[in-house]
């Protein structure tokens, strides 16, 4: 096949090397680059020489401009500009009236949301931008929104709701892409260099305090003794903790998801953070708190009932029932941290292979071929995972010396 005028072949990127490309300035051709900035994000940019002035010309982001797409729009304004002409004048001169970032908000949302997994995320990504953006820049054109007006609107919530802020940022930046990629705006997105210019956030692993494993035996025997909460809360805060499952998936189990006879807990995509479902073994202690919280439902033969009720009928707990109840008990931790004691639990003293212990807190195995191949024996692994995990919490400490070590979960022999 002969080679194609003006491009190097050696240097020309694929989509394959455009998905793995780490951070850097990477060479297509013919003035075409793909830049990945530290945190990963991708772009693209077009070096070409305009009337005897070089310029740079931003085309987008790669999550909304593919590689085939961006090398026709760098081909367009290339011609234009050996002709004499000015593709960027050219540009703006085909360009609709600039929205305003509201109105761009809007209509970026409108594409976008039935790519995303469930109509909750989709509001909560707009509502963000209402309570955040939208009275800073909600009447502001897109193509005047720079890395001032940016930090305006995040350093009220930077360091007080840092994973607030995180994502209006991560909003706001998909906002002026989308108007990039529609000729509203050109050059770089002010959100990729904005937090230079902002105080330094805390570790966000602050915000999901743990309890170390070894103490957690002590608390639940301390959780089935307190006054400071009702039975339905401490049965749940157990079964959260016995599963290891995060708070939302516990608030809103409901009794069809759950097989008591073959101790399984079956949640459904629309509920998982993933967007795919999960099954949760189930140990026989948790079988017992969910015995336990059918004699206190009031509707115990609905299937659509809610397996651990708040104190308004047919409504989930809210999210600060646990954390209230883990204040008033005295205890530094979250109930998302417990998760993460299940974790060190597993991996000090337990034999368990990292990607079941991964696969029992719902984490996606990110090598696909180890996810392919674990798929048909992951379950079975995890039932005696899970079941230890209850032993030593029944037992405490001393479990270490027994079971854990002795017939480790994901043990072929076992």
């Amino acid at each position: 096949m002969p080679k194609r005028a003006g491009r190097h072949p050696e240097k020309a990127l694929t989509a394959v090397a455009v998905r793995a490309a780490k951070a850097g300035r990477h060479a297509d051709g013919n003035g075409l680059y793909l830049e990945v900035d530290a945190s990963g994000a991708k772009h693209w940019l077009l070096r070409i020489v305009i009337q005897g002035k070089r310029r740079d010309i931003g085309l987008g982001s790669v999550s909304l401009v593919s590689l085939a797409e961006a090398r026709e729009t760098a081909a367009a304004m290339r011609k234009v500009a050996r002709a004499g002409g000015d593709p960027l004048a050219d540009r703006r001169a085909s360009r609709r009236v600039v929205p305003t970032f509201k109105e761009a908000a809007e209509s970026c949302h409108k594409e976008h949301k039935n790519g995303w997994k469930n109509d909750k995320h989709a509001a909560q990504w707009l509502t963000t931008l209402e309570t955040y953006a939208f009275p800073l820049l909600g009447q502001v054109k897109v193509d005047e929104i720079g890395m001032p007006e940016v930090r305006d609107v995040l350093l009220p919530i930077w360091l007080e709701k840092p994973e607030t802020a995180r994502r209006v940022r991560q909003r706001i930046g998909t906002v002026l892409d989308w108007a990039t990629t529609k000729a509203f705006r050109e050059g770089e997105n002010p959100v990729r260099s904005v937090a230079k210019g902002l105080p330094k956030q805390k570790d966000s692993a602050e915000h999901f305090a743990a309890l170390p494993y070894d103490d957690v035996p002590a608390f639940l025997t301390k959780l089935r003794a307190t006054d400071q909460t009702g039975p339905v809360i401490k049965l749940a805060m157990e079964f959260l903790i016995l599963t290891a499952v995060r708070s939302g998936e516990m608030r809103g189990a409901v009794w069809r998801e759950i097989d008591t006879e073959a101790k399984l807990w079956t949640i459904p995509a629309e509920r998982m953070k993933a967007g795919k479902p999960h099954v949760v073994p189930l140990a026989p202690r948790a079988v017992e708190l969910l015995e336990e919280a059918r004699k206190l439902a009031r509707k115990p033969d609905d299937g659509d009932a809610l397996v651990f009720e708040g104190s308004k009928p047919d409504k989930p707990m809210s999210d600060m029932t646990l954390t209230m109840l883990l204040r008033r008990m005295k205890i530094e931790a979250t109930a998302h941290g417990f998760r993460s004691a299940f974790r060190d639990w597993t991996a000090e003293t337990t034999n368990t292979p990292s990607d079941v212990a991964e696969m029992a807190l719902a984490h996606i195995i990110k090598n696909k071929v180890e996810a392919a191949y674990r798929r048909g024996d992951l379950l079975e692994k995890r039932r005696t995972l899970m079941d230890q995990w209850a032993q030593f919490c029944a037992i405490g400490p001393t479990a270490k010396a027994t079971g854990a070590r002795e017939r480790p979960a994901g043990d072929d022999t076992g």
